[in-house]
């Protein structure tokens, strides 16, 4: 679903990613982890075409971001805590241009659908701007799987929320890979979540791929009690790790 080659992002003699390499296949969920400043969100920005790459290449299915950014991007669709959608539209006008941006068909049956399958039926009339955290998180989930992407993007997506909520949309997500067979890329400060959802994860470290593998257990091949543990050592002693 995305193929991510050698990609970099330089400001002056600052580089915010360098040389990053990695994919995420069909019906995969993977971790994107890493402290602030590790160069996740710019990976993310560069991936959705936000950020032009300094160098390297990103395709989605097969299409250049850069070269064919429309035809990869019918592909996608993203998800962040700090992107919330317009907050003088009412959920349902929300979900209309959006969907009408992305050329959905049978836009009003898909509407519902999602309305129902996140539980926004009672809020459908109600600017978004006046929402609680957790029920714009949940319009921007419902948003973001409107076209059916074969790649989706989440930053954080269940950053704001409750346990309770943030277990149910993991859910969701979960089962609209496993019916769907897309790709999600996910980035996360939560390793309970990370462990309970991702197939695989990636660390950053200072803009570079550090660690790769299976979250339940990296942490032990590195000699680490928990993948939190490693996310620690990672974020403040990286040089410490056994990389061989």
């Amino acid at each position: 679903m995305l193929s991510v080659t050698n990609l970099r992002k330089n400001y002056g003699d600052l580089h915010a990613v360098s040389d990053v390499s990695f994919e995420v296949r069909r019906g995969e969920i993977v971790g994107l982890l890493g402290p602030n400043g590790a160069g996740k969100t710019t990976t993310v920005s560069m991936i959705l075409g936000v950020l032009a790459p300094s160098a390297g290449t990103i395709r989605v299915e097969g299409h250049d971001v850069m070269r064919d950014h429309r035809k990869a991007m019918e592909r996608a669709n993203f998800a962040a805590v700090y992107a919330p959608l317009p907050g003088n539209l009412t959920i349902e006008q929300n979900l209309r241009i959006f969907g009408m941006l992305y050329g959905v068909r049978d836009l009003q049956k898909r509407i519902e659908e999602l309305i129902a399958e996140f539980d926004l039926e009672k809020y459908r009339g109600k600017k978004s701007g006046v929402l609680s955290s957790g029920e714009q998180t949940r319009l921007c989930l419902a948003k973001a799987m409107l076209n059916r992407p074969q790649l989706l993007l989440l930053d954080e997506p269940t950053a704001s929320l409750d346990p309770s909520v943030a277990r149910d949309i993991r859910a969701k997500i979960r089962g609209f890979v496993d019916t769907q067979k897309c790709g999600v890329l996910w980035t996360s400060h939560n390793m309970y979540e990370v462990s309970e959802v991702c197939d695989r994860v990636l660390f950053l470290s200072h803009g570079k791929v550090l660690l790769e593998g299976d979250p339940k257990t990296l942490h032990i091949k590195h000699g680490k009690s928990s993948l939190e543990e490693l996310f620690i050592t990672v974020a403040k002693e990286p040089l410490t790790l056994d990389l061989s």
